[in-house]
């Protein structure tokens, strides 16, 4: 039977400074961001898919009785995330990440001669740029 999944609709991460946060997917990566709810989270759109930043110190509160019922949820210590790169722009995300002083942990080709390459967010989340092809899209 075929999965009724269609795509990932959105992903998190969690950080313990959310400023820092915002200043680097907002303003290094230029993400669009689309809400901030004070020290709780701030969320990026991301392509068709929206990017959720999470302090976990506020989201395993449980949820007052008069709000949203989403349940209390959070993780510690780094995540990892892969954006895909719009066609190989490799050369200004690359420019973008060394004009910020972010380095780059690694930059390589896949078996299947896709390339990836590997940096960190100012909460030492592992993110990585890869071309679609990495995985067949």
């Amino acid at each position: 039977m075929e999965s009724p999944i269609a795509a990932i609709l959105e992903t998190a991460l969690y950080v313990d400074d959310l400023d820092a946060a915002e200043a680097f997917y907002g303003g290094v990566l230029g993400l669009e961001q689309i809400s901030r709810a004070g020290n709780r989270h701030i969320f990026f759109r991301c392509g068709p898919g929206v990017l959720l930043i999470f302090n976990p110190d506020e989201t395993v509160i449980p949820a007052p009785p008069d709000a949203l019922p989403v349940p209390a949820h959070g993780a510690r210590g780094q995540g990892h995330i892969c954006f895909r790169l719009a066609g190989d722009d490799f050369a200004s995300m690359l420019d973008r990440l060394k004009e910020n002083g972010i380095a780059i942990e690694s930059d390589f080709l896949w078996p299947n001669g896709a390339r990836s390459i590997y940096f960190r967010d100012p909460a030492g989340n592992s993110l990585e740029c890869a071309e679609g092809k990495l995985w067949g899209l």
